[in-house]
């Protein structure tokens, strides 16, 4: 299969390892690395890459999984707009099991009556709500660069077709405001408990926002940055690629996945989400706080598609769950198996934080891929001879 089976090479892998090896090997030194993606972690997980890597190579998850940063107060909106405006609420299928208030998920709350429905893109909110012209339909829209298109482009229909049935509560996300705030945290500039030494960029989001806005890491805090894509030679290629700049004592941003990538990005795709969205002063990520200038809302422009604005909402900040340690984890300082309701408690049916939920959470990875990796094998006594 093009472009599938090429990046899965076993071979080319165990020469990439053999080379991550070789120009670490009498350094002496660490390479801290921060995969910023879900989609990378998920990789890093399911092929086994941590298992290629030499000691001297760790790999960071970082909070780059949209349903995980998703905070608890914007699900319950959701949920409240459900089940006591009576609106058809639309959503992404992984936003269902985030767990909200009161035990609630979107999920939970449809079993008690409201009309949640999962689609596959904005498109599919946009019919139902033409479909239903006497119900209320609001799209949950999530995501980071890669999804906010779409999402403008219905708003943009909407407005084309004079829709007055249909609204968009928003919680698109921006990922350098994320990069930037993760290194200006206490654990990375004071406390020196997370130490980054380089990004792995994100592709899906790169492709949209291009690798020019990377390099204000590059530049003022000497990280250096490498987009890749998704596939495991992806990956090691670009680990490759940040062991050679620490080497060599650079910090630029490369781009891997020049396939997909370029320093511009969709200039269209920009324009168009530039022309209905703005920037949010502050926005409440999970994990991570309020972050400035990380998120986007409805231009005035399209204030009638505004969710916010049509139903009066205040979004209330929620603690999470305390046994839960879903916002160290975003934030790189803890790992999976550093949660003590990890893979007991908390699983992928029963979820008790947001990085277990979705495909792309750090927990989720994990328990799928490598819960059992640090269990200890205990030998059987051999068999009585018959």
């Amino acid at each position: 299969m093009k472009y599938i089976d090429e990046f899965r090479d076993g071979a080319l892998a165990q020469r990439i390892a053999a080379q991550i090896g070789a120009e670490t090997a009498h350094t002496g030194r660490s390479y801290n690395l921060m995969e910023f993606c879900g989609g990378h972690t998920h990789a890093i997980s399911r092929y086994g890459i941590g298992d290629l890597l030499p000691p001297a190579v760790r790999m960071i998850h970082g909070p780059g999984c949209p349903v995980c940063v998703l905070p608890i107060g914007r699900v319950d909106l959701a949920i409240r707009l459900a089940l006591d405006r009576g609106v058809i609420l639309c959503t992404y299928g992984d936003c269902l099991r985030v767990p909200a208030s009161n035990n609630l998920s979107l999920l939970k709350a449809k079993a008690h009556g409201g009309d949640i429905r999962m689609i596959y893109s904005p498109a599919d909110a946009l019919k139902i709500a033409t479909e239903n012209p006497s119900r209320e339909v609001v799209f949950f829209a999530i995501g980071f660069e890669t999804t906010t298109p779409p999402t403008a482009l219905v708003i943009k229909q909407a407005s084309q077709q004079g829709l007055t049935n249909f609204s968009v509560l928003c919680n698109h996300v921006l990922t350098p405001a994320a990069i930037t705030n993760i290194l200006e945290s206490p654990e990375v500039r004071q406390l020196g408990t997370l130490p980054l030494d380089g990004f792995i960029g994100p592709a899906h989001v790169s492709t949209v926002i291009g690798s020019q806005p990377y390099e204000f890491f590059a530049e003022e805090y000497r990280k250096p940055v490498v987009i890749a894509g998704f596939e495991p030679l992806d990956v090691m290629q670009a680990i490759l690629m940040l062991v050679r700049q620490l080497n060599e004592g650079r910090a630029e941003v490369e781009n891997e996945f020049s396939r997909a990538v370029t320093r511009e990005g969709n200039l269209k795709a920009q324009a168009l989400v530039s022309e209905v969205f703005e920037l949010r002063r502050s926005f409440e990520w999970r994990g991570l706080g309020e972050v400035p200038y990380s998120a986007l809302r409805i231009r005035q422009a399209y204030a009638a598609f505004d969710a916010e604005a049509r139903y009066d909402l205040k979004t209330a900040s929620v603690a999470d769950n305390k046994a839960c340690e879903c916002g160290a984890i975003l934030r790189g300082v803890k790992h999976p198996r550093d949660c003590k309701v990890f893979g007991t408690v908390c699983t992928p049916e029963n979820p008790i934080g947001s990085c277990m939920v979705s495909s792309e959470g750090a927990c989720a990875a994990y328990y799928s891929y490598g819960r059992f990796k640090d269990v200890p094998i205990v030998a059987q006594p051999a068999a009585a001879a018959p």
